[in-house]
């Protein structure tokens, strides 16, 4: 970690992106190196930190961005919003629909690859706009859903939306990613915590008529060491009873979807614990078990998401005793 007097010592002597990140290169290795050096020094100067009166380390996170998108890209380009501009490189990551870029802030900038989509990411705003004033009044629910910072706006015919969001990066990870470093699964009490947060991010959302309509292992972002869990990608969300605007070929979807029928919140609940299945070792019988009794073919007969809070800690304390901390952190490269 470095202190802020140190950040800005560094940002400010910095010349060129070399001089702060080291020789240009493509070893991924030390390109996540270089990363983590970006996010460490970004913690310390992001304004939320800092305070609103400190320009001097505005100036410095915006340089500093600027600096790690040179070393990362080459070049730039900018978005504009009717407050603020973005300079983005090249993607960090491609969802179903939209990349996923770093700006300077430091934000998070979805941009939808193909116009024709725009209506998905307005879409997308209207859910994160009504989960925000939901969290206003259950402030409790707010760490699970992504904070919508800006957006685009409609633009003009053939242009691109996009988003802008609160980073979500450092120290986060998608449950892909987890999936991948555990190729044999979970042990369940690890995928326990993981659940239950997921549980309650939708548990909310349905509470005021929202259904995700793409609960798969790249939208649910976990944060190993704060066990947090982030349901993110809500380009797919409409109301509960509508068609979905779109479906993703990537995307195993449960039957009345495939049917071409109206998403329900019974929708995220098959999909939740599809990705359960997917998620947990095999000799895990009793949660496997648990899961498959939530994907019924016929959406009424699922549970509500709400209602399975409660049965899925029953079950956890039936099988593993009162809750304790349980410390998680993915293996490192290499072991």
């Amino acid at each position: 970690m470095f202190t802020t007097t140190e950040a800005l010592d560094l940002v400010e002597r910095a010349k060129t992106a070399e001089q702060l990140f080291g020789p240009r290169t493509t070893d991924q290795a030390k390109r996540k190196q270089a990363r983590r050096r970006y996010h460490a020094l970004a913690s310390v100067l992001h304004p939320d930190v800092v305070g609103p009166g400190n320009t001097r380390a505005h100036r410095a996170s915006a340089d500093l961005t600027r600096l790690h998108h040179e070393w990362a890209n080459g070049t730039t380009v900018e978005l504009r919003t009717k407050t603020a501009v973005y300079r983005i490189g090249e993607p960090f990551a491609k969802g179903s629909v939209a990349n996923l870029y770093e700006a300077d802030g430091p934000h998070v900038v979805k941009v939808v690859r193909n116009p024709a989509l725009n209506p998905l990411l307005h879409g997308e705003w209207q859910a994160l706009r009504e989960l925000e004033r939901f969290t206003d009044t259950n402030q409790w629910l707010r760490p699970f859903y992504p904070r919508l910072l800006d957006t685009s706006g409609d633009v003009a015919k053939g242009s691109r939306a996009f988003t802008v969001l609160d980073p979500l990066t450092t120290g986060f990870v998608t449950l892909a990613q987890v999936r991948s470093a555990y190729p044999n699964g979970l042990d369940g009490r690890d995928y326990a915590w993981m659940h239950r947060r997921l549980l309650k991010a939708l548990a909310g959302a349905h509470q005021i008529g929202l259904v995700h309509g793409a609960v798969t292992a790249d939208n649910v972002l976990v944060h190993p060491e704060q066990h947090g869990i982030v349901l993110a990608g809500w380009s797919f969300a409409v109301e509960d009873g509508q068609k979905l605007l779109a479906t993703s070929r990537t995307i195993t979807y449960p039957p009345e979807i495939d049917r071409d029928q109206p998403a329900t919140a019974a929708t995220d609940v098959h999909m939740a614990h599809t990705l359960m299945l997917d998620m947990v070792r095999q000799n895990e019988k009793r949660q496997r078990a648990f899961a498959q009794g939530c994907r019924q073919d016929q959406p009424r007969r699922r549970p509500d998401a709400v209602d399975l809070v409660g049965e899925y800690d029953d079950l956890l304390e039936d099988l593993y005793g009162p809750r304790v901390f349980r410390p998680f952190a993915l293996p490192k490269t290499g072991e």
